[in-house]
């Protein structure tokens, strides 16, 4: 799909305020709300726009803690990276699962927990008893620096 102005304007609002009326979506890009809401739609019906979310606070919420778990897999077969990604995929706790390379590991985890003893929990109750995991590396995230959930977008003038 080609992405004029109005479509990437569109978009920018849309990452930054997913509530946005129509009217008010259609004042801040310069259209009329009739074309604003059909280029919203099309956007949609493209793929391009998947979803919209609430986000949440994590720590109001008592998950104080977030980990970034490096995994090692034994084998390096499409049906051992299957049954590993399906068994973390049912895993509340699991907000990302990247298959990385460039590592000693093949996936990074990361993971919102309440505390420490949850996290324990999480690991030898439910990762490591995962078939193929044979090695485990945490890192405990300390200060979240940049949060962004917008992707960049080049808008031309």
């Amino acid at each position: 799909m080609k992405l004029d102005k109005f479509d990437q304007h569109i978009l920018d609002v849309l990452q930054r305020d997913g509530r946005i009326n129509n009217q008010d979506l259609a004042d801040q890009i310069g259209l009329s709300p009739s074309p604003c809401l059909r280029r919203v739609r099309a956007l949609e019906e493209s793929g391009l726009i998947v979803g919209y979310r609430a986000l949440l606070d994590a720590k109001r919420l008592g998950l104080t803690l977030t980990a970034l778990i490096h995994i090692s897999m034994d084998k390096h077969t499409p049906e051992r990276f299957s049954n590993f990604e399906q068994a973390v995929c049912v895993l509340p706790e699991v907000l990302e699962c990247l298959l990385i390379t460039g590592q000693d590991a093949d996936y990074q985890l990361k993971v919102s927990v309440r505390d420490m003893d949850h996290y324990q929990s999480l690991l030898l109750n439910q990762i490591t008893r995962i078939e193929g995991v044979t090695g485990v590396h945490s890192s405990f995230v300390l200060r979240q620096v940049v949060q962004k959930t917008a992707l960049p977008l080049h808008l031309s003038n």
